[in-house]
């Protein structure tokens, strides 16, 4: 095929991008060699855009293992054991076809993590949503449920906690996005870089087909009317062959068979066996002829850019192929030697006893286009709104509304859909601050969250950025467990707008800043840009996987209340802040105004204090005050729990729904034993911290006095009706 102008931007390459490939390789590519090109130089396999940010991440402590580069990050928590973990995106083909691309992205994720030698014990998701007035909300609400259930149970393992948001942002561009960890011992965990010459390069698990040609490629694009199109890009997965493939993988691994193994993800063979040989600074040979194809008369281009799911690549130590076969074949895999390593640092391919692609590993690689593309600052709104104007409304209407909206609502209908016990492990599932996975057969165990704050990084990106990282710290702390890392996923629209480039920047400035003052680095990640139709972008949105550790099993606490006539500590102090908070947006249709301040020194003073009392045994549960204000964290510690609260209204802030709604950060709410009161008391002032009684628990009711009152089952159904109703 003649390479024209239109082919060229029907890669997703510019033209002065292919100029720069001529000169590289110094001469014209050939249409497959185009197509290798595409797949790495685009936005998902070689971030150019974005690289250049995330240098500034911090990615190291004492803990880290593995930072990013790797199929996954690493952290160390004590015993010879080892955490892998990571979250990435797969929006655009859940968006086409909804089902698939959530089930597709399940199983990629879940590939990450056992690719690095890990069992994977948990998953989680961060799913975003448009309106859910519209009827299509509606339907790829139910096809991206089920796709992350339907492959999460099929494999079996629990998908433990997540979150489910709605905005008008994502109504032309859901968010979905799918995070997996893993246990593993120190000792066994594998890395994708090749060693060796004349190694033996294998292909294991399903055939490859023609499903996800160009996926990477289309997920480097922005969508527009003609989106419907793209179906054919999306994969489609098989959760029981992804089962058999783990299995095989992991048994492969109790051996020292293994030189390099790598998940055939986004851009397939291309990417796995340039991405392997980049890493090891060698070439790498495969004869696409011996490539394991279920349909028939398959191209090269087809095999090298298929996206089809369920398949690795394996570098394996000289005269260890006999035995690997005999493990895949047991499993019913395919296992097939395609090629070998070289030390020519060039991709060569043969197909049918020719050469139809020669290409060098760092062209692909380290020379693709990196852009420090132009960004736009973006100013803190100043808008003041005042509060007199504002129409007057009943604390008990106000709050039955919030309560019952649709993001505050009870995600029961949603959760109730993914196995969350399986295998056994899991303490604390989705409802929580944080889901508890105990590690087998130990006295610890591990907390996992998932957070993101659309609203507060589009109104101001760098406190924005600060914010979710500091809420996933509190949630992790609210279980009783030390935060170590995060991984995180970056949604964003489309980056050659200096204005979305600059929400970037901003955020990723904001991520940086607290990730490094809380000691919690980033190990892992990705970008996802384009994330719009037809030049509408969505908000800014980063999404932010934590991971802590809780060394013994008896400091893991909840949010649900214990004990009837326990006083509730509010801990940090309240300035009611309303911009951007549930309240502005649900009683007043106000999504003007900055974010609340990020204090990062009373975030880490505040969290370590509470960790501190709940390792002194000195509380009963905990929870993070955040989205929706004290009264909601209230709420939320009653539902779940048959105990109500009596709250006492403040004795400062005459307003009380600056107080009750405010969204000021670093805060938490603490239940405790009537006998602990006075030492709470007194460590909180040896320690200044801020600390009031907000109000004590009690029977049946919900209670604000002289302004509400409402049975505890009646808030439950209440907090339930939404999604009863959809």
């Amino acid at each position: 095929m003649k390479i024209t102008n239109e082919v060229v931007e029907k890669h997703g390459l510019k033209l002065e991008e292919y100029s720069k490939i001529k000169e590289l390789i110094k001469r014209e590519p050939n249409f497959l060699e185009l197509g290798i090109f595409s797949a790495m130089w685009n936005e998902h396999c070689s971030y150019k855009s974005s690289k250049v940010h995330l240098k500034k991440l911090p990615t190291k402590n004492k803990n880290v293992i593995q930072g990013p580069g790797e199929n996954a990050g690493v952290i160390d928590i004590g015993d010879e054991d080892a955490i892998v973990f990571k979250i990435e995106s797969h929006n655009h083909p859940s968006f086409i076809e909804p089902y698939q691309g959530a089930a597709t992205g399940v199983g990629g994720i879940l590939r990450d993590v056992f690719t690095m030698g890990a069992r994977p014990i948990a998953l989680l998701n961060s799913i975003h949503f448009g309106s859910p007035e519209n009827e299509k909300t509606r339907n790829l609400l139910h096809g991206v449920v089920s796709g992350i259930g339907g492959y999460g149970n099929c494999i079996g393992i629990p998908t433990v906690a997540g979150e489910t948001k709605f905005n008008n942002t994502y109504n032309e561009n859901i968010l979905v996005n799918a995070m997996a960890v893993g246990l593993v011992k120190k000792n066994k965990i594998f890395f994708s870089k090749a060693k060796g010459v004349n190694k033996s390069v294998v292909y294991v698990g399903s055939k490859t087909g023609r499903d996800g040609i160009h996926g990477a490629s289309m997920a480097s694009a922005e969508f527009d009317e003609n989106s419907e199109e793209k179906k054919p890009t999306v994969q489609v997965g098989d959760p029981f062959t992804e089962k058999l493939l783990m299995e095989a993988c992991l048994e492969l691994m109790k051996d020292n068979s293994i030189i390099s193994i790598q998940d055939m993800g986004a851009a397939g063979l291309t990417s796995s066996s340039v991405e392997m040989a980049f890493k090891g600074d060698l070439g790498i040979e495969i004869n696409l002829d011996k490539v394991p194809c279920r349909e028939v008369n398959m191209t090269p281009y087809e095999m090298m850019l298929s996206e089809s799911q369920e398949r690795m690549l394996i570098i394996l130590e000289e005269g260890k192929e006999e035995s690997a076969k005999k493990i895949f074949d047991k499993w019913d895999l395919d296992f097939v030697v395609i090629g070998k390593t070289t030390n020519t640092k060039k991709i060569i391919l043969k197909y049918k006893n020719e050469t139809v692609a020669d290409l060098p590993i760092d062209a692909l690689s380290s020379k693709a286009p990196q852009y420090d593309r132009k960004w736009n600052k973006i100013k803190l709104s100043e808008k003041k709104i005042d509060h007199k104007n504002l129409k007057k409304i009943k604390f008990e209407d106000a709050f039955v509304k919030i309560v019952s909206s649709c993001n505050q609502a009870n995600k029961n209908w949603i959760t109730e859909q993914y196995d969350q016990k399986v295998m056994c492990d899991t303490m604390e599932k989705s409802g929580g601050d944080s889901a508890v996975i105990k590690v087998h057969n130990k006295n610890k165990a591990i907390a996992v969250t998932v957070d993101s704050s659309a609203n507060y990084c589009k109104s101001h990106p760098i406190t924005g950025g600060k914010q979710i990282v500091c809420e996933s710290w509190r949630n992790l702390i609210s279980v009783g467990a030390k935060p170590i890392a995060i991984t995180n996923c970056l949604n964003f629209g489309n980056p050659e707008n200096p204005n979305v480039m600059g929400e970037f920047a901003e955020s990723v400035q904001g991520i940086k800043e607290a990730c490094e003052y809380l000691d919690y680095p980033v190990v892992s990640g990705n970008v996802s840009f384009y994330n719009g139709t037809n030049k509408k972008n969505i908000y800014p949105t980063p999404v932010i996987g934590g991971v802590g550790i809780i060394s013994k099993i008896e400091q893991k606490r909840n949010h649900l209340l214990k004990k009837e006539g326990n006083p509730i500590f509010l801990i940090g102090k309240t300035f009611g802040h309303l911009y951007q908070s549930i309240f502005f947006e649900e009683i007043y249709s106000i999504k003007e105004g900055p974010p609340p301040e990020v204090n990062l020194l009373n975030e880490k003073n505040n969290g370590e204090f509470v960790l501190r009392i709940i390792k002194e045994n000195l509380v009963n549960s905990v929870h993070d005050v955040s989205s929706g204000g004290i009264i909601m964290a209230l709420a939320e510690m009653c539902l779940g729990s048959e105990l109500g609260i009596k709250i006492e209204k403040p004795r400062k802030l005459k307003n009380l729904f600056e107080y009750f709604y405010g969204e000021d950060q670093g805060r938490y709410l603490i239940e405790v034993d009537k006998s602990n009161l006075k030492k709470i008391e007194k460590l909180s002032k040896d320690n200044n911290i801020f600390q009031e009684i907000v109000g004590f628990t009690q029977k049946d009711n919900f209670e604000l006095t002289g302004e509400m009152k409402i049975n505890v089952k009646d808030l439950f159904n209440i907090n339930n009706k939404w999604y009863y109703n959809y």
